[in-house]
């Protein structure tokens, strides 16, 4: 939800109805209202939105919780939030833990054995490499690498020649260059002298019939000797001594530190730059959300006077016009009585008769005027009022038919009774044996079933017909009163008229307002709800999928739907919820058409009114209305 709140909100409550609100924020969170796993499998705090860091892992976004909740320097309401939050990862999602756990770093690289046979000054071949001699065939590399695998070779490579001597055949293996692939080779030359299989007992059996394959690392003699793997030896490898291994090692790495320490000393002043221009950010938000509330508080300042000096104009206004009524009758009494006069007396010349006229006619019109007005007025009281009663005439219809409706269903249900009755008689009769009649009684008691089934069938029928015209009459009579309330209806009312699937633009304007500059937030708030108005009435996109639920399929918006997920990333909770809002009320009002449609509102409650409601809220206005009269 809505992650920055105003000092308003914050402060509509004291320290001691912190456990209140953090139960309702932890049932907040019970309720999937706060979505706070990543995609990258990473979590999120929901109430520091605006935050740089919002990959946490488990027992981070755990101790960040904890830590907001039992802060004395932060306000109530946000302490009560992060307390909700961290009462629902302990309890709710203590298993998380182990989907983010850290990769263990991997283990050290292992060093020769200082015990080893060979000296640092002996020269071995480099990258490590073992000999494999008197081969009784050409095998293939690959057989030979599966068959030393437990030392790990890299590569195998088969002379194509046979040795002139042994008439056998040699091959060199690969491992790695690295102080395990050392290990490897060293473990592979132990392995063909324990076997005394060695280059020792090769050079002491030379000249005799050998038998077995021979193995060991290869040194200087056999990178410069004239055996067939020799020159694969010089073209591919070079002689070094361990200790010349060791030292590149450790020149490398040192390298490898300088350039990381370089690298880390350019990051470093990279993030103390983003820190000070984060500083810099907060304290023109924070001046920024100061000026906004001092001019937020102007504002109502004003409205007040404005809304207090209206309160006096209309009062004032009320009393001139009662004043004026009062004078208006009177003048008209006094015209009258004028008349009367003058029409008792005859004009003594023409002149004066012309004046007379003049002033009878100037009367006349006057009088009309008045009379024109009062008329209109009486008009307008007496529509409303021919409104009222044919509201009150459809509602005692509708009512009636209702009471039509549960006595024939009564009927209906006694039929039924009687029918299962007879059927009882009837099994009854069945099992009796010796009766004379029982043949008779059974045919009657069908024919009796018969008839009243026809009659139940007949009854059904009519019941759904009228069943049918009553929420038809009461579908009119609802679309009647939207007609006529949406013309009287003005400003904030009781039972008002909502149109069903409309977004509301208000969560853009806050998403905006946090996303853009202040002077582009309000079009970019425009165009947004506009656009998403214009995806929600488009038929080809239908987010929602069919669970079941407590044995009954239910239809609930898709939460992996893309678009979905892309404007809950971009934009948060509040433009995520109000979204799904308007695509269950369309949904639900309107699903072949996809365009909003009006409806009576319970404003007070934020639920659809009912038609006794609105007649009852009318009746109220009109008779309020009357009274002020």
């Amino acid at each position: 939800m809505a992650d920055n709140e105003s000092s308003d909100e914050d402060s509509e409550f004291s320290e001691s109805e912190l456990d209140d609100y953090a139960e309702k924020a932890y049932l907040g969170f019970k309720d999937g209202n706060h979505r706070i796993l990543n995609y990258d499998g990473t979590m999120r705090c929901p109430f520091c939105a605006g935050k740089k860091k919002q990959d946490y892992l488990f027992k981070d976004l755990l101790q960040h919780a904890i830590g907001r909740g039992s802060s004395t320097s932060r306000k109530a309401k946000e302490k009560a939030n992060h307390l909700g939050f961290a009462r629902f990862l302990q309890n709710d999602l203590a298993l998380a833990a182990g989907l983010v756990a850290t990769t263990p770093p991997p283990p050290a690289a292992e060093t020769p054995s200082s015990n080893s046979s060979s000296s640092t000054d002996e020269l071995f071949v480099w990258p490590w490499v073992g000999m494999l001699v008197n081969l009784p065939m050409e095998d293939e590399g690959v057989l030979l690498k599966e068959q030393f695998s437990e030392f790990n070779p890299v590569n195998v490579i088969s002379s194509h020649e046979r040795d002139l001597e042994s008439g056998k055949f040699e091959a060199v293996i690969w491992f790695n260059k690295d102080w395990r692939g050392f290990t490897d080779a060293m473990a592979f030359e132990y392995h063909f002298k324990g076997k005394r299989l060695g280059k020792k007992d090769w050079n002491e059996k030379k000249g005799v019939n050998l038998t077995g394959i021979h193995g060991w690392i290869a040194r200087d003699d056999d990178y410069y000797s004239d055996r067939l793997v020799a020159k694969i030896l010089r073209k591919h490898g070079e002689l070094k001594t361990v200790a010349d291994v060791t030292e590149e090692a450790a020149r490398e790495n040192g390298m490898m530190v300088a350039a990381l320490a370089k690298k880390m000393e350019v990051r470093n002043k990279y993030f103390q730059e983003l820190e000070c221009r984060y500083n810099e950010t907060s304290i023109s938000l924070k001046n920024m959300i100061d000026a906004k509330a001092k001019i937020l508080q102007e504002y109502n300042e004003e409205m007040h006077n404005v809304q207090r000096k209206a309160r006096e104009n209309a009062r004032r206004i009320l009393m001139e016009n009662d004043k004026l009524k009062f004078e208006l009758e009177s003048k008209k009494k006094e015209i009258e009585q004028r008349c009367k006069e003058l029409n008792k007396y005859d004009a003594k010349n023409d002149g004066e008769k012309r004046n007379i006229d003049m002033e009878k006619e100037k009367t006349a019109l006057e009088n009309t005027n008045l009379e024109l007005a009062t008329i209109e007025k009486e008009r307008a009281d007496e529509d409303v009022k021919k409104l009222m009663e044919e509201q009150k005439r459809e509602k005692e219809v509708a009512l009636a038919r209702i009471l039509q409706l549960e006595r024939e269903l009564d009927q209906k249900q006694k039929l039924e009774l009687e029918i299962a009755q007879l059927k009882g008689k009837l099994k009854v009769m069945e099992h009796l044996q010796g009766e004379e009649d029982i043949d008779t009684k059974i045919k009657e008691i069908h024919n009796r079933l018969e008839e009243d089934k026809e009659g139940l069938e007949e009854l059904h029928n009519t019941l759904l017909t009228k069943e049918r015209e009553a929420n038809q009459e009461l579908n009119e009579a609802r679309a009647e009163l939207i007609g006529g309330l949406s013309k009287l209806l003005k400003g904030p009312t009781l039972i008002g008229i909502k149109r069903m699937g409309d977004l509301d633009i208000k969560p853009f304007e806050i998403a905006c307002k946090k996303k853009f500059s202040a002077e582009d937030a309000d079009m970019k708030a425009s165009e947004l709800c506009s656009s998403w108005d214009e995806e929600i009435r488009n038929p080809s996109w239908h987010p929602f999928k069919i669970i079941e639920h407590n044995g009954v399929n239910e239809e609930v918006i898709d939460e992996n739907d893309p678009k979905l997920k892309s404007l809950w990333i971009d934009f948060g909770d509040d433009v995520y919820n109000a979204v799904k809002k308007a695509l269950f009320e369309i949904n639900e009002y309107n699903p072949s058409g996809r365009y909003p449609v009006a409806e009576l509102w319970n404003c007070k409650e934020d639920r659809k009114a009912t038609m006794r409601e609105v007649i009852h809220y009318i009746v109220k206005q009109f008779k309020a209305r009357k009274a002020r009269r």
